[in-house]
């Protein structure tokens, strides 16, 4: 039975470990695929430039013949897709058409970029990527955030003005909608005459912003713009003439003053910036120390990690060896088999048919589930035998007993007396103990074993194809056990797909297996997040 490592207690005391351990179990949850990784903060682009949109696969999968989709808020809006090795241009979105260009010069390693040219406003809200194959598909998501730094703030003297001189500031091409202030030239905000702001067809915003200076108030104005996204500015200073300044020659002795005051600000604010760099530049220095310290920790725990994944690697293949080793001839029992399947004349195959056979009753034919048992029945000892299932979608297969129900439909659970695993519709393999229990695998079998150990009261599955191990039932047994198969119905490919049994060596003969370098043997998990009853 595959199970979650049991963590020591040393390794629950600290959440970096335990993080450590829960990042690794859900790598290899997702180990056939690998999670599809997009932007984990949002992107800023500027208006008018372009913006690459990176995504990859952490496997690092071949994703040449996989589907990759860009979209915008939900996947089928199509920003981009790429299929059967082409790019397929007439399913985007039409404002995204010859603005779109897709990256793959890493595609070999899983990895692909969506480059989008010529940025506008109504480009940003949430895109994603997705990544899409046979047996795989998963997504990532992401912000898209736009900003447009206007031009450059104009200055027009509109004339006077209730004793003093209108003065208009005009600037375009801003967004988000900006900020816009007239300052005098002691920084402090002036009240505005009027202020226009509008938006082209673009989604730019364009201001004007108007101030009355009166005579004698100041001997300059400045005109602000700040884009709030992005914290910049653009400003303009005008100096007002003479002829606007006041006649008292006191405004020289406050201006002296007023330049003194700020030179002993400027100091002081000098000398607190030195102080506040310093303690930052220490505090960094510990966190390098402290970083190094926890680095260390982490190293040694993944090493302790990686040798019991070792270990359980190397005993689910040992496990698969010794069931071999009891290797048994098995045939189908064609009495027993619904009339909705044809076995094969051999008795090593059975498939779905359409039309039902014309079959004379029997009582020990399934009527109403479509099943077959196989001719041999157990009531002692240990036996092998493997079953070609190759793309199939749906089967069922395992051992039963040999009294259990054959006139009406059941749910198959250890307490009807089935021990069973199977695939439902190609995406989900599963158990019952004593529910269903959904396994995720990380190379779909193409070939399964079943080894029954009677004495022992275990049924155990393995994937053939990687020759690891799947899950073990144990439970008593009290009776005669038979092979168990369950085709299903058709699963809408080309052709119906049967249920092989395989040709074995006896037991007692010598069993031929490659060598550890020539499989990829890592135990697969099951996920108990998902436990519910089976419709059948």
């Amino acid at each position: 039975m595959v199970a979650i490592p049991n963590i020591p207690h040393s390794f629950q005391s600290s959440s970096l470990s335990s993080c450590l351990l829960l990042l690794l179990y859900l790598m290899e949850l997702n180990a056939e695929g690998g999670l599809v990784i997009g932007h984990s903060e949002p992107i800023l682009a500027m208006v008018g430039e372009e913006v690459d949109f990176p995504c990859y696969l952490t496997s690092k999968l071949d994703a040449k013949d996989m589907e990759i989709r860009f979209f915008r808020n939900k996947v089928s809006e199509i920003v981009f897709i790429y299929q059967d090795r082409q790019d397929l241009l007439t399913r985007q979105m039409v404002e995204y058409r010859e603005r779109a260009q897709l990256v793959k010069d890493y595609i070999q390693e899983g990895s692909v970029a969506l480059r989008l040219f010529h940025i506008i406003p109504a480009d940003e809200g949430q895109y994603g990527c997705l990544f899409r194959s046979k047996n795989f598909s998963n997504n990532a998501t992401w912000e898209l955030e736009v900003a447009g730094l206007g031009s450059d703030p104009h200055i027009y003297f509109e004339g006077l003005e209730e004793g003093g001189i209108q003065m208009r500031c005009s600037s375009k091409g801003w967004y988000p909608r900006p900020m816009a202030v007239w300052k005098d030239d002691q920084g402090q905000q002036l009240p505005s005459l009027s202020e226009t702001i509008t938006q082209d067809s673009q989604g730019l915003f364009h201001l004007e912003i108007s101030v009355v200076v009166k005579e004698g108030d100041h001997s300059s104005v400045v005109c602000s713009i700040q884009n709030t996204l992005l914290v910049q500015k653009k400003e303009f200073t005008v100096h007002i003439a003479d002829m606007f300044l006041p006649k008292n020659p006191a405004w020289k002795e406050t201006f002296i003053g007023t330049f003194i005051g700020l030179a002993i600000i400027l100091v002081l604010f000098m000398i607190l910036a030195f102080y506040f760099f310093q303690k930052q530049r220490r505090s960094k220095e510990k966190l390098k120390k402290k970083s190094e310290k926890e680095k260390g920790k982490f190293t040694a725990e993944l090493g302790k990690l990686q040798t019991e994944i070792d270990w359980r690697r190397a005993e689910g293949q040992a496990e698969w060896r010794a069931a071999r080793r009891h290797a048994v001839n098995i045939t189908l029992d064609s009495d027993t088999a619904h009339p909705n399947l044809k076995v094969s004349e051999d008795g090593k195959s059975v498939i779905y048919c359409n039309k039902k056979q014309d079959l004379p009753d029997d009582p020990k034919r399934f009527e109403d589930q479509l099943s077959v048992l196989g001719q041999e029945g157990f009531i002692s000892g240990k036996h092998y035998w493997e079953v070609e299932v190759r793309e199939k979608s749906r089967w069922f297969l395992g051992v039963c007993y040999d009294s259990v129900e054959r006139k009406e439909e059941v749910k198959l659970c250890p307490q009807t007396g089935y021990w069973v695993m199977g695939l439902w519709n190609g995406c989900e393999y599963f158990i019952f103990n004593p529910h269903r229990v959904s396994l995720t695998l990380r190379v779909p079998p193409r070939r399964v074993g079943v080894f029954l150990n009677y004495e022992a009261g275990k049924v155990s599955f393995f994937n053939v194809t990687d020759n690891s191990h799947i899950f073990t039932f144990t439970d008593k047994f009290s009776g005669t056990l038979r092979p168990y198969f369950r085709p299903r119905s058709h699963d809408g490919g080309e052709q119906a797909i049967p249920l092989t049994i395989c040709s074995l060596p006896n037991k007692g003969d010598r069993v031929a297996v490659k060598d550890d370098d020539d499989w990829d043997t890592w135990l697969q998990p099951y996920d108990l997040s998902e436990i519910t009853e089976l419709e059948w």
